[in-house]
C-alpha cells in the first residue's frame, strides 16, 4: 500500500511532522518518574534536544531552498510480518520475565524516537520521507539482544541512531538497484558490542540477563521455530537459518565426538544464538541472492558464532557477544559470495541448477521441510531446550572429576549462571570452586561474594562458608543435592512430589521456580503457597523468602508485621541474612516501632554467625553512636 501527500498540494506542513513524536517522547518522560532514575529522564530530555535543534536547522534550510517536501504511506510485508514475529517472541517471553514488562514503555519510546529520528534524517537528504513499519523490526530485534540500564539509556537512543544511520548513508548497488549494505540493527548491535567488550562495560547493560532469560519459557525454542517459519516462508530465507543450524550442531558434535563433553555448556545451539539464525541473518536486503550464496552465508554464520564462543570465553568476555560481532563481516561479503557462486560450474554447485524444474518458492518449501525435520530431531534428542544433559551440572562435575577438556570451567560457568538466576546452592558450589582453587583458578574475592550471594538467597551453609573464607580456613560445606539438581534441570516433577510429601525445601525449590517462571509458568500466588509450606514445615528460606514478599509488596499488600514474622522465624533457624534484615525493620522503623536496642542484639546475632555486612553495619552503628573524642588544650 502506497499513499503520497505533498505539502503545496494538500495545504500540509510535512515540516512539523517531527514535532508529534517529539512531543510524545517528552511526554513520555513524565510517566517513567516512578522508576526512580534521572538518568533515565535526562536521556530522554537530551534526546528531545538533539531532534528539536536538527528540526529547527532542517526547517530552516527547507525554507531557503524552497523545498517541497512530501510522505508516501508504504506498508511493507516484510516489515508487519516480522512485527507480528517479534512481538509474539517478545510476549511469551515476557510471561515468565516480568522485566520484559518493565521494559515495554522504553520500547515504546525507542520507537517514536525512530520515527522521529527517520523523518528528519530523510527529509535531511531527499524531499520524500516513507511512513511505514520500517521501524519496528530494528527497534524491536535490537532489544531482544541488547538493552543499556536506565542510568545510561542515552546510549540506548544512540545504538538506534547507528542503526538508521548505517541503512541510510553506507549503501551499494546491487543488480541495478541501490540499496543499504548493513541489516540496522545487526550493525548497531555489532558497533556497541566491540565498544562495551574494549571498555570493560558489559554490566551497563542486560545483555548477558536477556541470554540467560530467554531460557526461562520451556518451549521457547519452538515459539522462535514457528516464528520463524511465517518469515522464511513470505521470504524464502530458510536457506540461510537451516545451514547456520546444522553448521552448529555439526560442529558441537565433532567437539563432542573428540572431548567428550558440549562446547555450548547446556545446550547443542543456545537460545539467544537460536534467536539470532532467524533475525540477524534471514534479511533479504542484507543476504545473497543465490541459493548457495544463502547456504554459504548461513554456514559462515554458524562457523563465526562458534569460534567467537570459542575466543570470548577464554579471555573474559561475555559469549553472549558471539551472535552479534560477526554479523555486518558477514553483510559486507554478500557480493562477493554470489560472484563466487555464479563463477562456480551451476551444474555442479549451483542449487538453482540442480533441480532445473524447481522455482525458487518451491526450493524455499523443500528447505522448509529439511528445516522442519532437523528441528524436530534436535527437539526430541534434546539437543536444544531445557531437558539437554549440560543443564545439569551432575553432568560437569563427574566430567571435571574424569579430568575432560575444559569440563571443570564450564561447571563454574553453569553454576554461575545458576547463581546469578538465584539459585543459592549453585552460588554456593561455585564460591567452594573459587576459593579451593584446586580445578578452576583461585579467586578469593569471587569466592566471598559467591558466598555472600548464597547467604543472602537464604541458604545457611553459605553464609558459614563466607565465615570461614575470612577465618582463612579450606574446610568448605557443599549443599548440593539431588532436588537442587531438579531445581537447575528445570524439572520440577520430582520437586512436586518431594513437596506433596512433606519435604520442605522441595517446596521452597518449587516456589522459587514459580515464582521466576523457571520451567512452569509463573505464578506469585502459587508461589507464595509454597513459601507459606516451606515455612510451616521448617525450612528457614521459604520463612525469608515469604517476608520479603510482603516487605516489597511483591503481589500482593504491604505487609510489615508478616515481614516481620518470616525474617523472625528464619532468624530463629540460624539464618543470618534474616536477622540481619529484621534488625533494620527496627533499626529503621519500618513497619516497626523504632527499637534501636533491638536492632543491634539482632545485628550482633548475625554478626556471630558470620555475616560480614551485619558485621561491618554494627561497627558502624556503634562509631556514630560514639561521644566525640575531647582534645585538652594547653
Amino acid at each position: 500500500m502506497t499513499f503520497a501527500m505533498s505539502a503545496r498540494r494538500r495545504g500540509l506542513a510535512p515540516i512539523w511532522l517531527p514535532l508529534y513524536p517529539i512531543l510524545l517522547l517528552f511526554l513520555q518522560s513524565f510517566l517513567l518518574r516512578g522508576r526512580g532514575s534521572e538518568g533515565l529522564i535526562w536521556s530522554f530530555w537530551l534526546s528531545c534536544g538533539v531532534l528539536l535543534v536538527w528540526q529547527v536547522v532542517l526547517w530552516r534550510r527547507v525554507t531557503r531552498a524552497r523545498r517541497v517536501l512530501t510522505f508516501e504511506i508504504a506498508l511493507r510485508k516484510n516489515h508487519y510480518l516480522q512485527l507480528v514475529a517479534h512481538c509474539g517472541v517478545f510476549l511469551y517471553w515476557g510471561w515468565y520475565w516480568p522485566e520484559v514488562g518493565n521494559h515495554a514503555w522504553l520500547i515504546v519510546a525507542q520507537i517514536v524516537f525512530a520515527y522521529a529520528f527517520d523523518m528528519l534524517l530523510s527529509w535531511s537528504r531527499r524531499d520524500a520521507w516513507r511512513l511505514g513499519f520500517g521501524p519496528f523490526p530494528i527497534i524491536l530485534s535490537t532489544n531482544l539482544f541488547l538493552w543499556f540500564r536506565d542510568d545510561w539509556f542515552t546510549l540506548q537512543f544512540l545504538m538506534v541512531a547507528v542503526g538508521f544511520l548505517g541503512k541510510e548513508l553506507v549503501t551499494w548497488t546491487r543488480d541495478g538497484r541501490q540499496t543499504h549494505i548493513f541489516n540496522p540493527s545487526g550493525l548497531s548491535l555489532s558497533v556497541f558490542s566491540v565498544v562495551l567488550i574494549i571498555a570493560g562495560k558489559t554490566d551497563l547493560t542486560w545483555g548477558q540477563e536477556i541470554a540467560l532469560t530467554l531460557r526461562y519459557p520451556e518451549h521457547m525454542y519452538v515459539v522462535i521455530f514457528v516464528l520463524g517459519l511465517m518469515v522464511q516462508y513470505f521470504f524464502s530465507v530458510t536457506l540461510m537459518t537451516l545451514s547456520a543450524a546444522a553448521t552448529l550442531y555439526l560442529l558441537g558434535v565433532v567437539y563432542s565426538g573428540a572431548t567428550g563433553v558440549y562446547f555450548f555448556v547446556d545446550t547443542s545451539i543456545p537460545i539467544a544464538v537460536f534467536l539470532g539464525l532467524h533475525l540477524l541473518v534471514t534479511d533479504p536486503s542484507t543476504s545473497p541472492r543465490t541459493p548457495f550464496g544463502r547456504v554459504l552465508f548461513g554456514s559462515l554464520y554458524g562457523g563465526s558464532v562458534f569460534a567467537l564462543y570459542a575466543l570470548l570465553g577464554p579471555i573474559g568476555v561475555p559469549t553472549f557477544y558471539d551472535k552479534l560481532l560477526c554479523v555486518p563481516l558477514l553483510n559486507l561479503s554478500v557480493r562477493a559470495l554470489d560472484r563466487f557462486v555464479r563463477a562456480l560450474d551451476a551444474d555442479l554447485f549451483g542449487l538453482d541448477r540442480l533441480w532445473p524444474a524447481v522455482s525458487a518458492r518451491q526450493l524455499n518449501l523443500v528447505s522448509m521441510g529439511v528445516w522442519t525435520l532437523l528441528f524436530v530431531g534436535l527437539l526430541t534428542t534434546n539437543a536444544v531446550g531445557t531437558r539437554h544433559e549440560g543443564s545439569n551440572p551432575a553432568f560437569w562435575e563427574e566430567a571435571c572429576s574424569e579430568g575432560l577438556r575444559h569440563s571443570c570451567r564450564n561447571l563454574l560457568v553453569r553454576q554461575s549462571n545458576n547463581c546469578r538466576e538465584g539459585f543459592a546452592w549453585s552460588c554456593n558450589e561455585q564460591g567452594i570452586l573459587l576459593a579451593l582453587g584446586t580445578l578452576v583458578d583461585s579467586d578469593p574475592g569471587g569466592a566471598g561474594a559467591s558466598f555472600a550471594r548464597a547467604c543472602e538467597l537464604g541458604l545457611a551453609v553459605g553464609c558459614v562458608n563466607a565465615d570461614t573464607l575470612v577465618a582463612g580456613g579450606a574446610d568448605f560445606e557443599h549443599a548440593s543435592t539431588s532436588l537442587a539438581y531438579a531445581w537447575a534441570y528445570q524439572d520440577t516433577q520430582p520437586l512436586g512430589e518431594a513437596c506433596g510429601s512433606g519435604d520442605p525445601e522441595s517446596c521452597y525449590l518449587l516456589a522459587s521456580a514459580h515464582r521466576a517462571g523457571r520451567g512452569v509458568t509463573q505464578d506469585e500466588t502459587l508461589a507464595r503457597e509454597l513459601f507459606t509450606r516451606s515455612c510451616d514445615l521448617g525450612w528457614a528460606a521459604g520463612c525469608s523468602s515469604l517476608a520479603e514478599i510482603y516487605l516489597r509488596g511483591d503481589g500482593v499488600a504491604v505487609d510489615s508485621m508478616r515481614a516481620a514474622e518470616g525474617f523472625s522465624r528464619a532468624c530463629g533457624a540460624g539464618e543470618a541474612m534474616s536477622c540481619l534484615r529484621l534488625g533494620l525493620m527496627y533499626r529503621l522503623g519500618q513497619g516497626l516501632a523504632s527499637d534501636l536496642s533491638r536492632a543491634a542484639e539482632l545485628m550482633e546475632q548475625a554478626c556471630a554467625m558470620g555475616l560480614p555486612d551485619a558485621c561491618q553495619m554494627l561497627e558502624d552503628s556503634q562509631a556514630s553512636q560514639a561521644p566525640p573524642s575531647t582534645t585538652e588544650s594547653r
